[in-house]
C-alpha cells in the first residue's frame, strides 16, 4: 500500500474509534461492559464501510512448484503381444511409475499409443495399427516451451503415419526401452504389394511384389501367386546375407468379372520363426468395359475404316457399321456414330429417341446442315456451299476427361462446309478451327452433355489422314487410337444423377480404416443435410447383421465401421424420409499387419536417440534409465513465485462481516431496550 492508503486507513481508524466512542461513552450515565461491547461492534461496523471507500490494494505472493514433466509412453499395439512382450512391458512401465525418486523429480504422466494417442495407465495391447508419429506430434502440442524427457516403451515397428524417426523436436531427448526378442531369426517377409484396385475384363493388370529376408546364410524359396487352388504364377527367388531384398514384376490376367481374391506367398523348406508375414492377399475388381459402336454412313469414305480400326485397338470395343435405310437394333450397342448425316438419317434418329443412345456426329462436305440443326441443340450451322479447310488448335482449358495434346496442330486439316458455327448451351471445346493460320473461334472436336445425354461433334472429315500422321509421327497408332478410345469412353458412360450417391471400397483389410460416405440430393439436385441415412451391414457367411446411422459432416453423411471380422458384407444405405435405397457390398481381407514383424526396429529406435541425444534400453536395463534420469542436470524444479494484487472491494466476505457486526448491534441493543 502506498503512504497516502496508510494515512487514510490511520484517520479511518480514528474517526470509527471517535465515532464509537461519543455514541456510547460520551455523557453516557452507565459505561457498563454492555456498552463496551455495543461500542466495539460500532467500531468494526464504520472501519470496515470506510476502509470499503478507501479500497486499498492487497498484494499478495505465492510460490509455485514446478516439476520437469516426465511422459512414459507405452505402445499399446498387438505386435507387442505377437512377439510375447506384454507382460514385460506392463512390468517395465510400472516399475517406472512407481519409481519415488522420478516422482520427486519428475511430474510423471502415462500415455499409450496405437492407432491413436491418449493418457492412460492400464494396456491391452489390442491396438491394429501403430502410429508413433503421433507421439511426438501430441506431446509437442501439450508441453510447448518446455525441456523434457519421454520415455517409449516400444517395439520400434510403426504401420501408419509419418516417419517417426523425423517427428521428435530434437531438444527433447527420447529414451525407448525395446521390448521383444531382438535375436536375429531366419524370416521371409513380404514387405509390400503394389496393384491396381481396378482392371479392365480380358486385360492383363500388373503386380509389384517386395520381398525382404532376415538370416544369416544363403536360401531359396518359391514365390507364388494363386486365385483359389489354382496357381497363376510360380517362381524362384534366391537370397544371402548379401542379398536381403528382392522386385517381383507380374502380368495376370483378368478373366473373370468383378471382384476377385488373389493370394500372394512365399514360402522356402527352412524353418521360420513367423509364417504369417509370408502370405498376403490382395482384391482386383475386374470390370466389363465392353462397349458395342455402331457406325451409320450413306457414303464410302476413308474415315469410316480408320475410325473403326482406332476404336477396334482397344479389344473390349466392337464396331459394326450400316447404312442410313438398315434395321438396326439399337439395343445392341451403346454408342450410335452418324457420318455426316443427312435426310436419309431421319430413321435412325427417330428409333435412337427410344433408344437414348449417345452420339458421335462427323460433318464433311456432304452433310446436311440444314437437317444436322434440326436434329441437334448444340451447335448451330450457317454453312455456304464453298469447301474449306480447317486446322485444329488444342484447348489446354478443356476438362471433361483427361487427355493430351498429341501434337494436333501438326496434323493434316480437315474438309468441311465454310460457314459460321456457334455453340449453344453446355458445349466444351477440345479443339478449337482455324483457317490457315487464322483462329475462327469456332470449334473442331466439341462434347456437349445435358441431363445425362451426351454427344460429340468432330466438324471434318478426312480424319483418317490424322491417324496416319500420328503414325508418322511416332512409328506407332497408339496415341492417335487411345484419343479415339477416350472419345468412345466419354460417349459410353452416363452420368445421369442419383440422388442418393453412396462411396465404398470394393474389398478392405483387416485393420484399415472402413469409412462409407454418403450424399443424399432433393429434387433439384441439392444436397440435403436433412435427410436421415441408415446402413445395414450383413455378413454373408454368419448371416450377422449390424444398424448404424450415417453422422453429417459438411459435405456429405458418413459411418464408420471399424471392428468388422474378414469375410464378405452386403450392405444396405436408406434415407428413411423418401425411402430411397442403394445396396452393395465390399470384401475385408484377413491382414493383420500387426503380425508382420519378428523383431523389433532396434537401428530404427537408435537412430531416433541419436537425433534427440537420448539413448536406447534394454528391458533388463531400466534401472540404468532411472539412474540416467536421474543425474540428468537438464531438467530442475523451478520455483516460481506470482504476485496478485486485488481491491478490498472485491472481498464480498468483507461485506457480509459488516451487516453481521450491524445486525448484531441492532439485536443486542432491542433486547436491552435500548432502542
Amino acid at each position: 500500500m502506498t503512504l497516502n492508503t496508510v494515512l487514510l486507513v490511520i484517520l479511518s481508524l480514528l474517526v470509527a474509534g471517535g465515532l464509537s466512542f461519543f455514541q456510547y461513552y460520551y455523557k453516557a450515565k452507565n459505561k457498563s461492559k454492555l456498552h463496551l461491547f455495543l461500542a466495539f461492534l460500532r467500531f468494526l461496523a464504520v472501519f470496515g464501510i470506510l476502509i470499503l471507500l478507501i479500497n486499498p490494494t492487497i498484494k499478495t505472493n505465492t510460490i509455485q512448484t514446478i516439476k520437469p514433466v516426465l511422459p512414459i509412453v507405452v505402445d499399446n499395439s498387438s505386435s507387442i503381444v505377437a512377439m510375447e512382450a506384454d507382460k514385460r512391458a506392463t512390468e517395465i512401465y510400472r516399475e517406472l511409475v512407481s519409481n519415488k525418486d522420478l516422482q520427486a523429480k519428475f511430474d510423471v504422466q502415462s500415455y499409450q499409443f496405437d492407432a491413436d494417442f491418449q493418457a492412460s495407465e492400464k494396456f491391452d495391447f489390442k491396438g491394429k495399427q501403430t502410429n508413433l508419429a503421433l507421439v511426438a506430434k501430441n506431446l509437442q502440442s501439450s508441453n510447448r516451451n518446455l525441456v523434457y524427457p519421454t520415455i517409449i516403451i516400444t517395439d520400434g515397428n510403426q504401420t501408419t503415419g509419418n516417419d517417426y524417426e523425423y517427428s521428435f523436436d530434437g531438444t527433447n531427448k527420447v529414451y525407448s526401452v525395446i521390448v521383444g526378442d531382438t535375436t536375429q531369426v531366419l524370416d521371409l517377409k513380404i514387405n509390400q504389394l503394389n496393384v491396381n484396385k481396378y482392371a479392365f475384363y480380358k486385360n492383363k493388370f500388373p503386380v509389384e511384389v517386395f520381398l525382404e529376408y532376415s538370416g544369416t546364410k544363403a536360401i531359396s524359396s518359391t514365390f507364388t501367386i494363386s486365385q483359389g487352388n489354382t496357381v497363376l504364377n510360380k517362381q524362384q527367388i534366391s537370397f544371402s546375407p548379401n542379398k536381403k531384398t528382392a522386385v517381383v514384376n507380374v502380368l495376370l490376367p483378368a478373366d473373370k468379372i468383378g471382384t476377385t481374391v488373389f493370394k500372394a506367398t512365399l514360402t522356402t523348406n527352412e524353418k521360420e520363426k513367423n509364417t504369417y508375414n509370408n502370405t498376403k492377399q490382395f482384391a482386383v475388381e475386374v470390370i466389363d468395359q465392353k462397349t458395342n459402336v455402331a457406325i451409320v454412313t450413306a457414303i464410302n469414305h476413308p474415315d469410316i475404316a480408320a475410325l473403326k480400326r482406332a476404336i477396334e485397338a482397344n479389344a473390349q470395343r466392337k464396331v459394326a457399321i450400316f447404312n442410313p435405310n438398315s434395321d438396326i437394333d439399337l439395343q445392341k450397342y451403346t454408342v450410335l456414330v452418324l457420318y455426316q448425316p443427312t435426310t436419309a438419317f431421319k430413321k435412325i434418329v427417330e428409333r435412337n429417341k427410344l433408344a437414348g443412345l449417345n452420339v458421335f456426329i462427323i460433318t464433311g462436305t456432304h452433310t446436311d446442315f440444314t437437317f444436322l440443326n434440326q436434329l441437334q441443340r448444340n451447335l448451330e450451322f450457317k454453312m455456304s456451299g464453298q469447301k474449306e479447310d480447317y486446322s485444329a488448335v488444342f484447348n489446354k482449358q478443356f476438362n471433361s476427361f483427361t487427355t493430351e495434346d498429341i501434337d494436333f496442330e501438326n496434323f493434316p486439316p480437315l474438309e468441311n462446309t465454310y460457314g459460321k458455327v456457334t455453340t449453344l448451351g453446355n458445349v466444351s471445346v477440345l479443339l478449337g478451327a482455324k483457317i490457315r493460320n487464322i483462329e475462327t473461334n469456332a470449334p473442331l472436336l466439341a462434347f456437349a452433355e445435358n441431363q445425362g445425354k451426351r454427344e460429340a461433334y468432330l466438324l471434318g472429315e478426312n480424319s483418317w489422314k490424322w491417324r496416319m500422321q500420328s503414325h508418322i509421327g511416332t512409328d506407332s497408332y497408339e496415341k492417335y487410337d487411345v484419343f479415339i478410345d477416350k472419345t468412345i469412353q466419354f460417349l459410353a458412360s452416363n452420368s445421369v444423377k442419383k440422388s442418393l450417391v453412396v462411396n465404398h471400397e470394393r474389398f478392405y483389410n483387416s485393420g484399415d480404416a472402413i469409412e462409407i460416405s454418403a450424399q443424399y440430393f432433393n429434387k433439384n439436385y441439392e444436397f440435403d443435410d436433412k435427410a436421415r441415412l441408415t446402413i445395414t451391414v450383413t455378413n454373408t457367411k454368419t448371416k450377422q447383421t449390424k444398424n448404424y446411422d450415417l453422422l453429417k459432416s459438411t459435405t456429405d453423411y458418413k459411418v464408420n465401421l471399424d471392428g468388422l471380422a474378414a469375410g464378405k458384407y452386403l450392405f444396405t444405405v436408406k434415407e428413411l424420409n423418401s425411402k430411397t435405397v442403394y445396396s452393395s457390398q465390399f470384401e475385408i481381407l484377413d491382414f493383420d499387419i500387426e503380425k508382420q514383424f519378428v523383431n523389433p526396429n532396434v537401428e530404427k529406435l537408435k537412430r531416433l536417440a541419436t537425433a534427440t541425444k537420448g539413448a536406447v534400453f534394454y528391458p533388463n536395463q531400466t534401472e540404468q534409465l532411472i539412474a540416467s534420469l536421474l543425474k540428468d542436470e537438464s531438467y530442475k524444479t523451478i520455483q516460481k513465485s506470482t504476485t496478485s494484487r486485488s481491491p478490498l472491494i472485491d472481498w464480498s466476505w468483507l461485506l457480509v462481516l459488516i451487516a453481521l457486526v450491524l445486525s448484531i448491534e441492532w439485536f443486542v441493543r432491542k433486547y436491552n431496550g435500548l432502542l
